[in-house]
């Protein structure tokens, strides 16, 4: 198995498996082989090397959040009191143990980290903020920015 942080040589018939699912993760593998134009077994032969090598990382539900009642998002940004490798590693595993925070960026910028949270209030935002993201390793200030409303998200 190659290294999952190198770039993956990819031809016409990959980036049509790829679009495919993306639209459709669900379908099964003779639908995708009609849809890219080949048979069901070279299909199944490619879609087998793209998750092999992590170009497919995994299929999931997309889940409405709202009618779960976790429509409040916040992006927090994150500053650290250490920036050295062993602090960020510390940050980073101890962040990905957090279920609120769906995503986790470390950013080029006034601040280290980017974290977009996922609560069911404001309220619960800042239980979260204040207990857990602050609570980190390493964190020595945050900043909210609290969203109106979502125009576009991924998954």
């Amino acid at each position: 198995m190659k290294n999952r942080d190198s770039q993956v040589e990819l031809d016409s018939f990959d980036h049509q498996i790829i679009d495919a699912l993306t639209r459709d993760g669900r379908m099964t593998v003779t639908e995708l082989a009609r849809q890219v134009g080949l048979s069901k077994t070279p299909c199944q032969v490619r879609l087998r090397r793209l998750i092999d090598e992590g170009v497919i990382r995994g299929f999931r539900a997309q889940v409405d959040a709202g009618k779960l009642g976790m429509d409040h998002i916040a992006f927090a940004t994150v500053k650290l009191s250490d920036t050295r490798e062993k602090a960020l590693t510390e940050f980073n595993q101890a962040v990905r143990k957090i279920r609120e925070v769906e995503e986790c960026h470390m950013i080029a910028s006034n601040f280290d980290y980017l974290l977009k949270v996922r609560t069911t209030d404001i309220r619960k935002y800042r239980i979260v903020l204040g207990e857990k993201i602050s609570s980190l390793p390493h964190v020595a200030s945050t900043s909210t920015f609290v969203a109106m409303e979502t125009v576009q998200e991924v998954g």
